[in-house]
């Protein structure tokens, strides 16, 4: 073999260099660009039965005219990025609550704090379109139907807020906390029935509803379910029909409304004949507790366990 010049080998080594260089080059360009953090901005959300609402930077000044909307902000940790609640957000503490109301909402009072972003339930006055002419985003969250849709708000919120982890991490400890709570409590032998009540007029509930569906959770007969005849989940019933469906157990969702306790129930004409009366299984329930579809939603799960244990 003829032995290699300097020349030659040098001429070799800057072949063999670009060569290299070359293949290095198509092996980044065939690299996949590296994934956008989860909380990036801009980001578009869609909340059910809503319009995308793309928001082009994080919301330091959020304004929740929704009480569920409010718990969910605080437990993700967007908390501090809130500037004002309406009158129904009693919970958390420290939740800076005003007189704005997500019943009646005032475009021009909302607009006063000066939000770049605003939550809320419905679009009451179509608060939407007044604030949209004002450049403030608004993000709809109905009421939950479902326990599903209960997480699904909670990853949405975190994603609109830039806390889409902690948005995430509350979904799948919610519901793991309700597996486990429906799994743990012991099951009855004989069927169990329920009656829920709303108010003092004997408005309830029906197993459709978002509330029945936890009560549904462990296999229990709503009362009210054969009174609906209209459909609409909130069938008003008579003290006749209640006394004469005698549940197993009665629920109250108006204690703080209206002052309703095992022992009011007890001195209603009638009622001291009802299974759940003369059982001791009248439950008063936290008001705020059953009507809020928020990361509270597992006490009222074990509110309703420990009424079966």
């Amino acid at each position: 073999m003829t032995p290699q010049t300097p020349r030659r080998a040098r001429r070799l080594a800057l072949v063999l260099a670009a060569a290299l260089a070359i293949a290095g080059c198509a092996t980044r360009a065939e690299e996949p660009p590296p994934a956008a953090p989860a909380d990036a901005f801009p980001v578009t959300v869609t909340a059910p039965n809503g319009k995308p609402l793309t928001l082009d930077r994080k919301p330091e000044r959020i304004v929740s005219l929704s009480a569920s909307a409010t718990e969910t902000l605080f437990a993700i940790g967007a908390g501090k990025q809130v500037v004002a609640v309406d009158e129904q957000s009693t919970f958390p503490a420290e939740a800076p609550k005003t007189t704005l109301s997500g019943l009646t909402p005032n475009v021009e009072a909302i607009a006063g704090h000066t939000p770049n972003l605003v939550i809320a339930s419905g679009d009451a006055g179509d608060m939407v379109a007044g604030l949209g002419k004002l450049g403030i985003p608004v993000l709809i969250l109905p009421a939950a139907k479902s326990l599903d849709d209960v997480y699904a708000q909670f990853d949405l919120v975190g994603k609109a807020t830039g806390n889409a982890a902690q948005g995430a991490d509350l979904a799948r400890r919610t519901k793991e906390d309700i597996e486990k709570i429906v799994r743990d409590t012991p099951k009855s032998e004989t069927p169990l029935s329920y009656y829920h009540e709303l108010d003092t007029d004997l408005y309830s509930v029906t197993s459709k509803t978002f509330i029945g569906k936890v009560y549904g959770l462990f296999g229990m007969t709503n009362i009210a379910d054969a009174a609906d005849t209209d459909a609409s989940g909130y069938p008003k019933l008579s003290a006749e029909y209640v006394i004469k469906a005698n549940p197993t157990l009665i629920f109250l969702g108006d204690t703080k409304c209206c002052g309703q306790t095992a022992e009011t129930v007890a001195l209603r004409p009638g009622w001291n004949t009802i299974d759940a009366v003369t059982k001791n299984r009248v439950v008063a329930l936290d008001d705020d507790l059953a009507s809020r579809w928020g990361p509270r939603i597992v006490d009222l799960v074990r509110a309703v366990a420990d009424a079966l244990k």
